[in-house]
Parts: structure tokens; sequence; C-alpha cells
């Protein structure tokens, strides 16, 4: 996380496209607009289309814009999300989903600055910055034909990648308390914090909804815990919880029947630690190895 706040604050102060993956619920929007606050552009428009959210007949319309009259329901002239963002940030979320044709459009935008709304006849000159991202691999995309491949070399000048939460050793549990803290305030309750169990399952869950799987079950959590402490089932984590208490414990009865058989080898052969190894069927310096990862001596073995 480091190295991509780092690369935020390089590519903010260039007007160069921006290309940023990652898997979704990762905050691909807030790197995008993290970008666009560092930049000279900050005090302009950042406008944001998610091309997965908007049917694919009307995308062209919401990007463009179009004339009045332009088809049937154009009763007025619509400026399209290119126009709006003028002097700002255009920021195109799962460009992965943007259909082959208006791929094309997208592409032609990006290399004359000028557009054509929908029905309209002239050019219309825009100063836009493009940032777009996705979850698809584009790259694969374009090996099978699914996207452009001058659009992909086209958006992909600067490439960000924004690693899953997963990844991220720590940040899960600073982040879990920072929106525990937002969401108390919100909903007025004064929740404590976590139980241990509660974040020891925050630890060791997968994550796979990412940050966004994060802030639905602490916001989830925080409202429906009865306590001042949120648990593993306020955050309904407790079925993961139990299964990795038992592998937890399965890990300590072994460690036990092991340490046990160390004690009992040493006491029958009267403290003789080569007779013990023996016993045992291993070498001395291997008992020893396993004297030492028990932490135990000879005099706590008397």
């Amino acid at each position: 996380m480091k190295q991509l706040f780092r690369d935020i604050r390089k590519v903010a102060h260039s007007n160069a496209p921006v290309f940023i993956s990652g898997e979704s619920g990762t905050g691909k929007e807030l790197t995008a607009r993290a970008i666009h606050e560092r930049s000279a552009r900050a005090k302009r428009s950042f406008v944001a289309v998610d091309c997965a959210a908007i049917a694919p007949t009307l995308i062209h319309s919401e990007l463009f814009g179009y004339e009045r009259g332009a088809f049937t329901g154009a009763a007025q002239r619509k400026i399209g999300r290119i126009e709006v963002a003028e002097g700002g940030t255009l920021f195109v979320d799962e460009v992965g989903d943007l259909p082959l044709d208006l791929q094309g459009s997208l592409l032609r935008f990006m290399q004359e600055s000028t557009i054509q709304r929908v029905g309209g006849t002239h050019p219309i000159p825009v100063d836009v910055r493009v940032i777009a991202a996705t979850h698809v691999d584009l790259e694969q995309a374009v090996k099978q034909g699914r996207f452009r491949e001058d659009l992909y070399y086209r958006l992909n000048v600067l490439h960000l990648c924004v690693p899953p939460l997963r990844e991220r050793e720590g940040d899960v549990e600073v982040l879990a308390r920072y929106f525990l803290n937002q969401f108390g305030e919100t909903n007025k309750r004064n929740i404590r914090g976590f139980t241990r169990p509660a974040l020891e399952a925050i630890r060791q869950h997968n994550w796979p909804g990412n940050i966004r799987e994060l802030i639905n079950r602490v916001r989830r959590a925080s409202v429906m815990c009865e306590g001042d402490w949120i648990t593993a089932e306020d955050l309904e984590l407790a079925k993961w919880a139990a299964e990795k208490r038992s592998k937890i414990d399965l890990e300590v009865i072994r460690e036990n029947a092991e340490r046990a058989a160390i004690y009992e080898a040493i006491k029958l052969c009267s403290n003789n630690y080569s007779a013990a190894a023996r016993m045992l069927g291993v070498s001395r310096p291997t008992l020893y190895r396993l004297l030492d990862k028990h932490r135990t001596g000879s005099t706590s073995l008397n």
C-alpha cells in the first residue's frame, strides 16, 4: 500500500491516462479520486461512470450525450458525462464491460480530445483526463477478441494495481476499527471495540469481497450487536472462527503429545539424553532441537 501511495503521488502530476486494476471491492474508485484530488485538476469535476451498471443501449448517450430530437424521447439536449468532466477527470469503471462498438468511440475521443453528441453534426473539443479501472484481465480479453488492443494500450499508459485485502497484512484490523468508529457515531452506539475471537476471525478471514465486504460486515455488526463489544457472531464469522479454533486445537494436541513423549522418555532414561533419543528413535541433536522447540530443558523435565 505504501508503494501504491507513492505511485498515486507520481501519476497525479501527469495528464496521461491511468489504468487501475484490482479485484472487486479493493478501492479502485477511491484510488482514482486520490489521483484527481492531488492533481492540477482537483478544483474541477471528478465524474465516475460504471459501465457494468448501465444498459449497453444507454452507455453511448450517457458518455457522449445527445441532441434534442436525436431519437424518440429525446425532448431536450442532454450533456454527456465526458462533457460534464470538462477540465477535470473522467473515471470509467469496469471498462472491460464496455461493448466493442463503444470501445471504438472511446478510443476516438481519447485520440482526438473531441466528442460528438448523438444526433450532433459538429465535433466538440473537451479537456478531460481519463482514468479507467476493471477487475477483468484485459490482456486476456484482448487475446479473446473481447477488448480492442489499441484501446487497451491507449488506456494502459500508467498502470496501478490495488492489492486485495488478504495481502495487506495488518491493514484489516486498522480498517475494521476505523469503520466501527464511523458507524458507531452514525448509529449513536457506544461500542467499545471487537472481542479477541472477533479480531482473530477478522485476521484469518480470506475477505473475498475485500474492503466492500469488510464495510458491510462491520456496519451490520455495529447495528446488530447487543453488548458493548462486537463478537465473531455479530460479524457472521463465527462458523469460520470455530473451524479455525478446531485446527488450532489439533495442533496443540499434537504438540502436547510430542512434549509428553519427550518428558516420559527422559524420565524413564534417568535424564540420559542419548538413551532417551534412542528410545524416541531420533538422534541426540534432534532431541535437543525438540527440547528447544518446546522451550524445555533438563531442569524443567526433572
